[in-house]
């Protein structure tokens, strides 16, 4: 399979990293089909075991998204929302990540397929890291207390800022990434990005 574009159905490419080769997919009738460099394969929609949507943003890609697909015999098929174009460049295919998971879910439900579709962080990730997040907010958050009481402005400042830009970042990860699961047919539409 050279190009997702062309013959059977809705196609996808991103590149993962600046090296690596770049992932072609594309939705047969029947299966998803895939191809990393040499390496190639198809997945039918029926076989799919899970499905986990998730927000992953990194440092020159903000708004990255995933979907990680399982199933026998097939490597895990990750799908990304941003993909790399140069060696300081990584940009958004938002649009075009949201279209084709969504035909994916569509079609892995007619197919009749069960999947285990949970969408956000595994939950024993994703619980201690609400604890710290919460634990480090309580602590800016006492810190700011102390530098009243001590009528130091410029540090009152300079936490409070950092502790509305923590809360800001890590509280859009933790709520887009809460653990929970859903119908094939109805993927959760906050992991669906749109430019």
């Amino acid at each position: 399979m050279d190009d997702p574009n062309q013959a059977e159905g809705p196609g996808y490419a991103y590149k993962p990293s600046l090296m690596g080769a770049p992932w072609f997919l594309r939705l047969t009738p029947e299966h998803l089909a895939w191809a990393i460099g040499r390496r190639s394969g198809q997945l039918a929609y029926r076989d799919i075991a899970s499905i986990r949507m998730s927000f992953r943003p990194v440092t020159m890609q903000a708004r990255r998204f995933l979907t990680e697909i399982r199933g026998p015999g097939a490597p895990k098929v990750v799908i990304a929302s941003a993909s790399w174009k140069s060696l300081m460049e990584q940009g958004p295919q938002s649009n075009a990540y949201s279209d084709f998971v969504g035909e994916l879910h569509t079609r892995v439900a007619a197919a009749g397929g069960r999947p285990r579709c949970e969408s956000g962080l595994h939950p024993l990730l994703y619980w201690p890291g609400v604890v710290v997040f919460v634990g480090v907010l309580l602590a800016l958050a006492g810190l700011i207390v102390r530098a009243l009481q001590d009528a130091s402005y410029s540090g009152l400042f300079f936490v409070a800022g950092f502790m509305a830009l923590f809360a800001w970042q890590l509280g859009r990860f933790f709520k887009l990434n809460k653990p929970t699961r859903y119908e094939p047919g109805a993927p959760p539409q906050a992991l669906l990005p749109r430019e």
